[in-house]
């Protein structure tokens, strides 16, 4: 009879992290495998909906959240606060660990194997009390992962790359030509927000480096598991493995279905739907920036400007910076919703991204270049223009634009504005000039891989046979946390 195992899954507290680490919890539901799901209430609230025949399977674990001084009251992922406050939220999240530890050592059903984020790089050191193995599951590419490093050089303080410059190169350990690298833009507001690590204990922030937290959590696992497959980046995951001297374990795309995360019925989707049924096939270009980035006043008219001048038509989620108690539609140029009306749409609450990238009058994507965004685009198909803003965004551009997958907007390399008219140009080329058709091409292709169910259901199938081939059996601790251990 075949074996299930128990796994334990701990993604970082963003939504950008929780809902992959979902789709992963779902792919080794439906094959019989028990999952325990562990994050904060606020986030376990914010979780699409279990499928009523996996909800047997899939146990959410509500951890209680740290009262962090400085962090905002009910702030519990990187969703609910502005980039500056990211190295408090990790200080909360470090807080979770006797939690953590105290229902590995009470779980009723034996587990097997912890999956867990790069900001929880402790937690291979605490599973190992209780002899399970752990499995770093990354939710960058294989191309970022090498851009970072191995652990020697991110643990180590004096390979530490300290200025902003450092990471507008491609680091020495890459031994072939690459064009992967940072804008001196991107680093400089890095360093300036997400990356400070204060080390004071009177401001509450987290010092543990992230290049640190990547390190360890790489250098502690079994083995890698990126969310890519071989036919995207064959190159880069073969040399992870070597860079980082783990298996790497591609698990495919994790495509997620349009009937698996959006409500059909919905009435916001019914109105949009409306909309864009109006619009010719594949004329619309969706524009979304992601769920933590926040534009300028200046980027919001040069993009709202561009868009206009582009003469397409546009479907534009717009969210309001999360510092200002303001009405978003408030930042557009004067007299913009009137000249787009009937082309453009300009939305300013939630949106169902899956219904409206399937859309037949989609054709193209102005995405920030989050990872879980552009495999959603490609794997329906749609051409992508690329306006990275945090963290990885950059990279994934950069990657992207070699494997002509997508056209970036040249922005100033030093404070990374950008024109309405290198907007109006990008989004013309990738949705209708000649010169953009290769583009457009390749995009298609990529439908038929990162969007092909049954191909990438045997990465989690090879996946699941990598578990159980290499799961040891755990053991009661010699080291016990108890009640009185666990912070309140």
């Amino acid at each position: 009879m075949d074996s299930k195992l128990h796994v334990v899954m701990f993604p970082w507290l963003a939504l950008g992290h929780l809902i992959p680490f979902l789709h992963l919890a779902k792919s080794l539901a439906s094959k019989g495998h028990h999952v325990s799901f562990i994050s904060t209430p606020k986030n376990i609230q914010r979780l699409p909906k279990i499928p009523l025949n996996l909800s047997s399977l899939i146990s959410l674990v509500n951890l209680p959240f740290p009262q962090i001084h400085n962090l905002p009251e009910n702030a519990q992922s990187s969703t609910d606060i502005p980039i500056q406050k990211t190295q408090l939220l990790k200080r909360a999240f470090d807080e979770l660990q006797p939690h953590v530890a105290k229902f590995l050592e009470t779980s009723s059903i034996p587990i097997d194997w912890i999956i867990y984020d790069y900001a929880s790089y402790w937690l291979p050191e605490l599973a190992s009390k209780f002899n399970i193995p752990c499995v770093f599951f990354s939710l960058f590419n294989a191309a970022t992962l090498s851009f970072f490093g191995p652990p020697w050089a991110l643990t180590s303080p004096e390979e530490a790359r300290v200025t902003a410059e450092a990471y507008t190169v491609v680091p020495i350990w890459i031994p072939f030509h690459s064009e992967i690298k940072y804008r001196l833009h991107e680093m400089l507001q890095y360093f300036e927000g997400a990356a400070k690590d204060g080390v004071s204990d009177v401001s509450g922030v987290s010092d543990v480096s992230d290049p640190y937290r990547f390190g360890v959590a790489i250098r502690d696992c079994e083995f890698i598991a990126v969310r890519s497959c071989v036919e995207f980046e064959p190159e880069w995951i073969s040399f992870l493995a070597d860079l980082d001297q783990k298996p790497v374990v591609p698990i495919g795309s994790l495509h997620p279905s349009v009937l698996d995360t959006e409500n059909q019925d919905d009435e916001k989707w019914s109105n949009i739907k409306e909309w864009l049924n109006k619009q010719t096939d594949g004329s619309v270009v969706y524009v979304a920036l992601g769920t933590e980035a926040t534009l300028s006043q200046n980027q919001v008219n040069q993009l709202a400007l561009g868009l206009e001048q582009s003469h397409l038509p546009f479907f534009w989620v717009l969210r309001a910076p999360l510092d200002l108690a303001l009405d978003v539609l408030t930042m557009l140029p004067c007299g913009f919703i009137d000249r787009v009306k009937g082309r453009g749409m300009v939305w300013t609450s939630w949106a169902p991204q899956m219904n409206i990238l399937a859309h037949r009058s989609v054709g193209g994507f102005l995405t920030h270049c989050g990872w879980n965004s552009v495999i959603e685009g490609l794997g329906l198909g749609r051409a992508l223009v690329l306006l990275p803003m945090l963290n990885d965004q950059g990279l994934t551009a950069r990657l992207l634009e070699e494997k002509k997958l997508g056209l970036e907007i040249p922005r100033n390399e030093c404070d990374g504005s950008f024109t309405c008219e290198s907007v109006a140009e990008s989004l013309r080329v990738v949705m209708v000039d000649g010169n953009g058709h290769a583009l457009r091409s390749n995009a298609r292709d990529m439908k038929g891989v990162l969007g092909d169910k049954n191909r990438m259901g045997r990465y989690v199938d090879d996946f699941i046979r990598y578990l159980k081939v290499h799961q040891r059996q755990p053991r009661t601790p010699e080291l016990t946390y108890h009640n009185s251990e666990i912070k309140n």
